[in-house]
This record gives structure tokens, sequence and C-alpha cells, in this order.
């Protein structure tokens, strides 16, 4: 039977024990969703643009580089910048959400492919795991997920709040939240020394065109180049394989 065709009371509880696992991750996010929210504010979003934008993309990675690359007036905005940088970022849930695909039942994706909205790297984590011990359920998934949302969404306000009285964030260390939010991304991903080249390769082609062009483009540029490097340095690690 699939885990979709569970008695309700059944999924009720597995939703609930993916939200009491997810408690740590929902502390976690709350930290630096207060962040972004003060740091939001400090760029000029309107509360209203808080509340869209985390609410239709749901990211914080791709939101910290969004307030990095944001300038005004708004028709100076790179718009495709800011999507192309989100894109690239998000890159890795074409491969975390396909390892959920056991979870659902065949058929058309529909509300499936919509479920994954609510699918962070932790409550992925975290189903995986239980998925490996024969308990992992798409309540189990969204649980973990809606906790997720509702303390990135809480806080992002709450820090919108909070800067009203915050009026230059980089004297509180506030500024750094973006480069801190990525060295912890990084450690996470951290897999063996074959990881160097690709960061390596990111921050120095970033690093040059910081030099060279204006603006955040240095970004978006030293993104790409680190993810064509590990791309060409995958390719070749499998083409020698027997």
């Amino acid at each position: 039977m699939s885990h979709l065709a569970q008695a309700p009371d059944s999924l009720s509880n597995q939703f609930l024990a993916g939200a009491r696992a997810c408690v740590p991750v929902a502390i976690s996010v709350a930290a630096y969703g207060l962040v972004w929210g003060v740091l939001a504010r400090s760029t000029g979003l309107s509360a209203l643009e808080v509340v869209l934008m985390s609410t239709m993309v749901f990211a914080g990675a791709s939101q910290f580089v969004a307030l990095e690359l944001w300038s005004t007036p708004a028709s100076t905005l790179p718009i495709g910048a800011m999507v192309l940088a989100a894109l690239i970022v998000n890159l890795r849930y074409l491969l975390l959400t396909a390892t959920l695909r056991p979870l659902y039942p065949p058929g058309p994706l529909g509300f499936k492919a919509l479920q994954m909205y609510l699918v962070t790297d932790e409550n992925w984590a975290m189903t995986v795991s239980a998925m490996a011990h024969g308990k992992g359920s798409v309540a189990f998934l969204l649980g973990g997920g809606t906790l997720a949302w509702l303390s990135w969404m809480l806080t992002n306000l709450i820090g919108y709040g909070l800067g009203s009285a915050i009026d230059d964030p980089a004297q509180w260390g506030l500024d750094f939240a973006f480069t801190a939010t990525f060295l912890a991304l990084l450690l996470g991903m951290w897999k063996g020394k074959a990881d160097l080249i690709p960061w390596i390769v990111g921050a120095l082609v970033a690093i040059i065109a910081s030099k060279l062009i204006d603006g955040s483009w240095h970004i978006l540029i030293g993104g790409i180049a680190g993810s064509l490097a590990g791309a060409f340095f995958e390719v070749r690690k499998h083409a020698h394989l027997p």
C-alpha cells in the first residue's frame, strides 16, 4: 500500500513526526531568517515584497543572493541575473527531489510536483534517512517542510520589523550573514579534497570578475565557473572508471 493511502490518523502521526524531527532545523532557520528580514529592509524591500519573495521562492540561499544583486532604482534591477543565480544555486534540487520518487505511487505528477515546494536540504535528508529505515513517507516530508516554511516566513517578518531599529546592519555584523550562510552550505556539502577545485575556481573567477565588472555580476560569474569546473572534473573522473 502506498504512503498516500494510509489511514488519516497515520498520516497525521507521520506529519507530526516529520515536524518534530525538524524542530532543530526550524530553530536554525529562524536564526538566519531574522537576519534576512533585517537585511531585506535595509536593502529597500517593502513588507509586501518580503512576503512575496519568501512565499514564491522559499529558498534561503537564493534569497540572500538576490539581496546581494539588488540595487535601486527598480528599473536597474538585474532581474535576469537574479533568476539565473537562483537557478544555479537550486539546481541540486533536481537530484534531491528525484530520490523522493519511491514515496509516490505511479501516475501524473500534478499535485506531487507542487509538494516539492516544501522540500529543503534538511527535511529531505531526514526523510531519506527515515526511508532507509522503512519509516519515510510523504506526510513525514511535508511535516518537516511545513515547520521550516513557517519558521522562515515568521522570522523574515519579525526581522523586517526589527530592521526599523537597526540603521546600519554592518555595525552588528549582519552584513556577513550572506557569507556565513554560504560557508555553512559549503561545509555541509563537503565530500573530500576533490571539492576544492571547483570551489577555488569559482572563488578566483569571482574575485577577478569583481575587479573587471561593476555591480554584483561577479557572484553569478563565479558560481557558473565553479559549477562548470565541478562538472568537468566529475565527467573526467567517471570517464576513467572501468
